[in-house]
């Protein structure tokens, strides 16, 4: 997508700036300063932010570039959470905790999360704000770099956790959760209606991270039993109530499972992965206490490979590098 392209969709640029200076072409720079006028066609804090960088000009070009991507797609997902009157000198510590858990429950790279915390910090920084941020990234829970687990993240409910889940609508997202494999999002947004095909599940694009439409196979009774549950409770309609939307559904999830003492529920995709290796390969994978990648035979090797291509396939991945994430290696 060119800059200008990229630019609009972020809200920087309105798109009758974006027609014309597409026409013109001109850069995403030239672009911001000279139509200042179409600033009544963003919201606030977009606005606000895109000044803070034009008035700060830290680093080379590319650096500014990158800020402003980052900063203007930070303040359409603080929009999208709810957050619709923040202006740049109203930074709060629950922005942040909301921003970060956010990035997490979507599994972005490491890398990525960094370097959106870095342009936080430059933000809250240039509004004199900075105490709002906790000094260490790991005070958000954003881990290291860690392209291998060295220890199974694996986690499975019990049942007197999961029936101290008050809602039914969020239980039922986190059986799901735990029976496919689903992202929390997957399984909120899920119309049990259009994904059950019987034999799989198909995923809608606008549930899954990356757009990504995917199939899941439907393999044992107890997901078949899942999913009549589901269908049961939902009807036609997705696992969001009628009357909330998918922000407020996420807060009612989040707060009932504070409450029920579940946490880390992204375990629940790392046990739908080892328990999937184990199905295909015949052995558990690493992580589960199963032999490495050096210690495999020459008749193994094949089935492992094939086993972590299937499994990054059905987690919505599709590189199966990242397996060595929920599998080891």
């Amino acid at each position: 997508m060119p800059e200008t392209g990229i630019l609009r969709s972020w809200g920087v640029v309105s798109p009758i700036c974006h027609a014309r200076a597409c026409s013109s072409g001109y850069g995403p720079w030239e672009i911001i300063n000279t139509y200042q006028k179409c600033s009544r066609h963003m919201r606030d804090l977009n606005y606000q932010l895109r000044q803070l960088c034009l008035k700060n000009r830290d680093g080379s070009y590319a650096t500014q570039a990158q800020r402003l991507w980052i900063l203007s797609r930070i303040a359409n997902q603080l929009h999208a959470l709810g957050y619709r009157q923040l202006e740049a000198s109203s930074l709060k510590p629950k922005h942040v905790e909301a921003l970060t858990q956010h990035w997490l429950a979507e599994e972005l790279a490491v890398a990525t999360i960094k370097n959106r915390m870095a342009a936080l910090r430059w933000w809250a920084l240039k509004v004199n704000r900075q105490n709002v941020i906790a000094r260490t990234n790991d005070h958000y829970g954003i881990p290291d770099r860690i392209f291998v687990t060295k220890e199974s993240k694996a986690q499975t409910f019990v049942t007197e956790a999961l029936a101290k889940v008050r809602d039914d609508y969020v239980r039922m997202s986190l059986e799901l959760q735990a029976a496919f494999g689903l992202r929390r999002e997957e399984a909120i947004k899920f119309i049990p209606g259009y994904a059950d095909q019987g034999d799989h599940l198909v995923l809608k694009d606008t549930w899954t991270k990356g757009g990504k439409a995917r199939e899941i196979p439907i393999r044992t009774e107890a997901q078949r039993e899942a999913l009549d549950r589901a269908h049961r409770l939902a009807g036609r309609g997705s696992l969001i109530p009628a009357d909330r939307n998918y922000v407020q559904q996420l807060r009612v999830y989040e707060g009932h499972t504070a409450r029920a003492g579940l946490s880390k529920l992204h375990g629940l995709r790392h046990t739908y992965a080892q328990r999937r290796y184990q199905e295909l390969t015949g052995w558990p994978c690493p992580a589960a206490g199963g032999p490495v990648s050096g210690a495999l035979t020459s008749e193994q090797k094949p089935s492992d490979l094939e086993a972590r291509l299937t499994i990054s396939r059905e987690l919505g991945h599709e590189r199966e590098a990242i397996t060595a994430v929920y599998l080891g290696r």
